[in-house]
């Protein structure tokens, strides 16, 4: 059974992500240590206790859709609602709208531990939160008076709807179009795909922000709007009128998260008579709803990194106490009587490390970028566009690195497993199952590297890159300083690991500066990977080089350590790849066909 890793993450926060720092600064307003200990110690609790024991009642159960409506699995409802009674959906909101106003670090810490208490679960209201950003940034007063109060409470929840059946990531191509209305709304007509948590049984209503096109708008992403969408229409008293034409159409069949309603939804086709077309809003300026939905978009990317930092704590958790009970043959130096447990076996050992690795550096990743957040609304001028691009640098390897590490440690939990592992009593199955979705959905881990080196990388003219590396550096140095012979190797091959971070990043820049786009997209993925381990052995080194007085100093040493002599070494292999691959990868399309 999972248990919140509180500690863990406490130490993350304070010593690597920047935490302590920060409120120390006074950056952070009231916020105190001891606060952030209470707050994670109850969302801990609450993970542990109260979502992790439904997570195999909705993978088993599902969903079903009777009549366009969604029955969610067995006491998730109410989970639902205990959740929201706990005030956890209003971490970062306005306390204008009822929010507590705490920094996006707690928020995201939280998020880790619902997520491995059941990822299927944690989405729903992941995507509330992005909906309440969104509508606190762009709505007008009319609609946040409205709507944002019960959104903040939980008492209704939001979904983001973006996907149709043609166009996945290409939302140039939409065709769910908006018609003007005489009163200020509009009528949306169209089918939208993929729709997380679109329809269910948690909340009364449910408000949908939704993408679609104008009769007069420009073609492609300029002609793009966002309205707000809901179930069922409100009264000026906030009371709920008449449903609005909007409904549930399907549900799908997933590999994973299968207690998530994912739906196909329908507007506009009078399913509840009257006049056909669902009433909608518009969210911020006609044909700027992309630059709207993105301030979503950009929460949820995080979001979903946080997922697959959830994921590969929740299968390490699991592996390393499956390894620790299960017996077999003889390690090597085995006393003991009878079969030794097969953590004493060097291979067993080495993928264990190797999740836990991957893990901590995909967590100490994803707080870096949630830091980088909560600094740039914490200062102003050149200091706050300074921590917004090092945020808008770090998103998109924050969504890609922890997500393929979700995906690489759950499955490396199945084979510490065994034949067990493949069968689904164990539990390691299911995450696996649940991790794979993380890497595709929020914009696919291949859009995230055209987004990285593409826009991010030139921020500031590449200075924004340039001063990140010469942060990090000065980490590897403080490594190198310390003399500690516990580090073994490790100053060394994070200064090699460095040094192929940076030849990388000024082959792509030279590349993008010549005209070179496609070569440098044939490296965006392996460069995008080779940043991720970067990270993962910096902030480990981090980490082991603080003294948080807990007696883990040695256990954090000797884990970076392994992760510089055995994980880290495969940046020398990706900054070839970065650099010299493109030339085969375009000679190769012949065996395509």
């Amino acid at each position: 059974m999972y248990k919140a890793p509180v500690e863990e993450i406490v130490f993350t926060l304070r010593h690597v992500a920047g935490l302590s720092a920060a409120i120390a600064d006074g950056r952070l307003g009231e916020l105190s240590d001891d606060l952030v200990e209470a707050i994670l110690a109850e969302a801990g609790r609450f993970a542990t206790e109260e979502i992790a024991p439904l997570a195999e009642t909705g993978d088993r159960q599902g969903v079903v859709l009777e009549d366009a409506q969604v029955k969610t699995p067995d006491g998730w409802a109410a989970l639902y609602r205990a959740w929201a009674e706990g005030g956890w959906n209003s971490l970062t909101a306005s306390p204008d709208f009822g929010g507590q106003g705490l920094p996006h670090m707690l928020h995201v810490a939280a998020m880790e531990m619902w997520n491995g208490g059941s990822m299927a679960f944690a989405i729903g209201p992941t995507l509330t939160i992005g909906a309440v950003e969104a509508l606190t940034a762009h709505g007008s007063e009319a609609l946040k008076s409205t709507y944002l109060p019960k959104m903040v409470s939980g008492e209704w929840m939001g979904s983001m709807n973006l996907t149709e059946p043609h166009a996945g990531s290409d939302l140039g191509v939409m065709k769910t179009r908006a018609e003007r209305r005489g009163d200020g709304s509009y009528r949306l007509f169209g089918q939208k795909i993929f729709i997380t948590y679109g329809e269910h049984d948690f909340t009364d209503n449910i408000v949908h922000l939704v993408l679609a096109r104008l009769p007069d708008a420009p073609a492609g992403t300029r002609g793009i709007s966002l309205f707000l969408v809901p179930k069922f229409l409100v009264e000026a008293d906030g009371s709920l009128e008449a449903r609005n034409d909007v409904f549930c159409h399907s549900v799908e069949h997933k590999l994973g998260i299968r207690g998530s309603p994912t739906c196909t939804m329908i507007y506009g086709d009078g399913r509840f008579g009257g006049e056909a077309g669902a009433i909608g809003w518009l969210v911020g300026e006609e044909n700027r709803g992309l630059a709207c939905m993105f301030t979503m978009m950009n929460n949820a990317r995080l979001a979903v990194g946080m997922q697959g930092v959830a994921i590969a704590e929740a299968a390490t958790q699991k592996a390393i106490a499956y390894a620790r009970e299960r017996t077999q043959g003889r390690a090597p130096g085995w006393q003991g009587s009878g079969m030794s447990p097969i953590i004493e076996h060097p291979d067993v050992a080495r993928m264990l490390l190797t999740m836990k690795a991957l893990t901590q550096g995909a967590r100490a990743i994803t707080y870096a970028c949630a830091h980088a957040v909560d600094m740039a609304h914490a200062t102003q001028g050149e200091e706050a566009r300074h921590w917004a691009e090092r945020a808008s640098l770090l998103t998109p390897v924050a969504k890609s690195f922890a997500t393929d590490a979700g995906v690489e440690v759950a499955s490396l939990g199945v084979q510490v497993h065994g034949g067990m592992g493949f069968i689904e009593e164990t539990g390691a199955a299911r995450l696996y199952r649940d991790a794979r979705i993380a890497p595709i959905y929020e914009g696919t881990n291949g859009i995230q590297a055209i987004d990285l080196v593409t826009r991010k990388l030139p921020l500031s003219d590449g200075a924004q890159m340039r001063g990140f590396i010469a942060e990090l550096r000065g980490i590897a140095d403080a490594v190198r300083a310390s003399n500690d012979p516990a580090f073994g190797d490790t100053a060394v091959r994070l200064e090699a690991s460095l040094a192929d971070l940076e030849a990388a990043t000024a082959w792509l820049g030279t590349a993008l500066v010549e005209g070179r786009q496609p070569e440098a997209l044939a490296g965006a993925t392996p460069y995008q990977r080779l940043f991720g381990l970067v990270l993962t052995g910096i902030y480990l080194a981090w980490g082991a080089l603080a003294d948080a007085g807990d007696g883990r100093k040695g256990e954090r040493t000797a884990l970076c350590r392994f992760a510089a002599e055995n994980i880290i070494a495969e940046t020398a292999a990706l900054k070839d790849r970065v650099v010299n691959g493109a030339a085969s990868l375009e000679a190769a399309r012949a065996a395509l066909g």
